[in-house]
This record gives C-alpha cells, structure tokens and sequence, in this order.
C-alpha cells in the first residue's frame, strides 16, 4: 500500500482547513513575512498554497504515478518550513530587506523530525522528501556554482532532479515578483546540465564507488576515471540514534576490533557532558585507530556519527591512512526507538534523544565508500 500524507487525496486537492487544523508548523507560517521584491504575495503560508497549486497543475506532475505525487506535495508543504525561524530584517545597500538564510538547510531537519516523529513515512520517501525540501533551491542556482556539473552530480545520488526541477518550477511559478521569466529558464539549463551529465531523474552511475568518492572529494576528476584499488583494510562506521539497536547489530555481524568512544568514556570515568574529558576521549580514540591502521587492521567505529560533519572528522583520518570506509546507517521505528533505549545499559534522557532527532543527517554517497542503510 502506498503512503499518503494526510488530507490529501491526488484527484481532490488538499483540504486546506484540515491540514492548518492539525499542523502547528503549517498555521505558523501565516504569521511569517517575505521580500515583497521576490514575494509580492505575501506571507509564507500563502506563498505555500500558491505553490502547492502551482505544482498540482503542472502537466508532468499529474503524468506521476500517485506515490511520486504523494512525495511532491509533501515537499512543497514543507519546502519553506523554517522561513519561521530564519527570517529576520537587514539593511542592505541602505535598504531594510526580508532575508531568510539557511531556510533549506534548517527545513530538511525540520521535515525528517516531521516525518519520523509525528508522521511515520517509509524512509525511502522521508529522504527523498527531506532532500527535496534542502535543494529545492539548486535548479535555480546550480548553473552559478564553482563545479556545476558536480553539483547535479551529486544532487542526483540523494534526490530525483527531475522531481527537483518540478519543485523548482512551482516554487517560482507559486510567487508575484519580476524575474520569473529568467528563474524558469534557470531551471531549464539546470534540467539541461542534468542530461548532459546523465543524472535528470536518475543517480549518476560511476565505473566504482571508490571512484565516485574520489570524484566528489577532490577537485578535477572525471566522473568516469576508475581509479586502482590498493586499499589493504576496512573500517566499518557505524551511524544511529541512541537505542537503534548498535552494539546488537555489531555483535550479530562482526568478529573485528571495536573502536568505542562511549567504552572508552566508561573506562576513565568521563562524564558525556565534560567537554575538556570528551576532547580525551576522542584523542585516545584517534590513537587507537592510528594504532589499528598503521597494522592494516579492520575495525568497526562504533558512535552514534549522527551529523556529518561528526562522521567527516574522523572519516578524513580513515582514509588518509588508506582506509575503505563503509558506513552503516541503522534506524528503527521512533515509538520502538524510545522503548529500546529505556532497556539499554545507559539509557539516554529522552530530552537528549529529542535533540539529537532534529540534529540527524542521513548519510549520503559523498561521504565514504560504501554506505548501507538498515531500516
């Protein structure tokens, strides 16, 4: 069965009454103001419903199957989400201007909480929508970027860009302002950037995944170069929630060394909320993985990596020592996720678990070699 988002039917529209009835986050863009240059429509939420009937009537919308439908809309409800908290007024040039910076970025958080904790969605079309709602920007933006054709790139590994530049379209179809002429044309040279690169409405396919890393972390290289392989060993990252089941899945798969920076918190006696005891434990961790990795020893990381600049800090050490990096993304359901972390050893306070829930990033292809998720 496929899943719908609420009050929503594709042949109906959505009832508008129901949705802001039951979703504070909805109602509370009605009281958020935009750049009446770029937004002469007004405020967030009628931006938002113009956008939405933007989209519904866009002929290629309606040629998608009710699930990509259902994916869609959703992205464009949630798409300016947090306008609501990064909206301010500056001075710029000597005018007074609505700005709303890192919107997206903020949004992509808001909508995984969204979808995780109030509205359980599988979590092929939570990310996609979540992705979605981060790069609903990209299409107008990408042809001005240092490396566009890496950009789609890798865009296309997280996202459908053909969906993305359908987002796109509504977004600037949804607004009053003078530019729209030259904002669609945007999108058509960023669907043109896509075909050229062979990614519009598919992943980019690379001769490997070492390949592919090598490509979207370094500077001047082909996307079809296959570079040799000569790494010796493994490290196996380990990326969840507290109580998504970790130490299990570790002891059920591996027979390797296993690199714990809560063990090693445990074993000195280090408070987690010690910030200078924390800085020891990381180091000694880091010695201990240099140690392994000058043996060419495999070993699994096991912390919870839940962002990625957690993950890139010691990932960027791994493969400096030649490491083939995996990372293993577990995720179980949110009511089971809160059970399982009360029966644990060391329960985490449940205000903790919370915050981490609005911090998590999923994993994507730029960041290692090989990534599986486990849901």
């Amino acid at each position: 069965m496929n899943w719908q988002f609420p009050y929503y039917e594709p042949d109906q529209g959505p009832d508008w009454g129901l949705l802001e009835a039951n979703f504070s986050w909805l109602r509370e863009m009605r009281e958020v103001p935009q750049d009446p240059i770029w937004h002469a429509e007004g405020d967030v939420l009628t931006h938002t419903k113009m956008v939405v009937r933007e989209l519904l009537a866009l002929p290629a919308f309606q040629d998608l199957d009710e699930q990509s439908q259902h994916i869609l809309f959703t992205a464009a409800l949630l798409h300016d989400v947090e306008k609501r908290s990064c909206t301010s007024r500056e001075m710029i040039e000597g005018v007074e201007r609505i700005v709303s910076p890192r919107h997206a970025q903020k949004g992509e958080y808001t909508a995984r909480q969204i979808l995780y904790q109030d509205i359980p969605t599988p979590f092929a079309h939570r990310e996609q929508i979540c992705k979605l709602v981060r790069l609903h920007g990209l299409p107008l933006w990408a042809i001005d970027k240092r490396h566009p054709a890496k950009e789609v790139i890798r865009a296309s590994l997280s996202v459908n860009t053909a969906h993305l530049a359908l987002l796109a379209k509504a977004d600037v179809l949804g607004r009053i302002s003078n530019d729209q002429e030259e904002m669609l044309l945007r999108i058509e040279m960023f669907e043109d950037l896509c075909r050229a690169n062979q990614c519009l409405g598919q992943a980019r396919q690379f001769a490997s995944d070492y390949g592919r890393f090598l490509y979207l972390n370094r500077e001047e290289m082909s996307p079809d170069y296959e570079p040799f392989d000569d790494r010796k060993f493994s490290v196996h990252v380990m990326c969840a929630l507290p109580g998504s089941g970790k130490d299990t899945y570790i002891k059920r798969h591996f027979e390797l060394p296993i690199l714990s920076l809560d063990d090693i918190r445990r074993a000195h006696k280090i408070d987690p909320t010690d910030k200078k005891g924390n800085g020891r434990v990381i180091q000694m961790g880091k010695e201990q993985a240099k140690l392994w990795m000058r043996q060419r020893q495999s070993f699994v990381f096991n912390a919870t990596n839940i962002t990625k600049d957690m993950r890139s800090r010691w990932i960027s050490l791994f493969t400096d020592y030649g490491a083939k990096v995996k990372i293993i993304y577990l995720e179980v359901p949110y009511k089971q996720l809160l059970k399982q972390n009360q029966h644990r050893p060391h329960p985490v306070p449940q205000a903790v678990i919370q915050r981490l829930i609005r911090k998590l990033e999923i994993p994507t292809p730029t960041e290692a070699h090989e990534i599986e998720y486990h849901i």
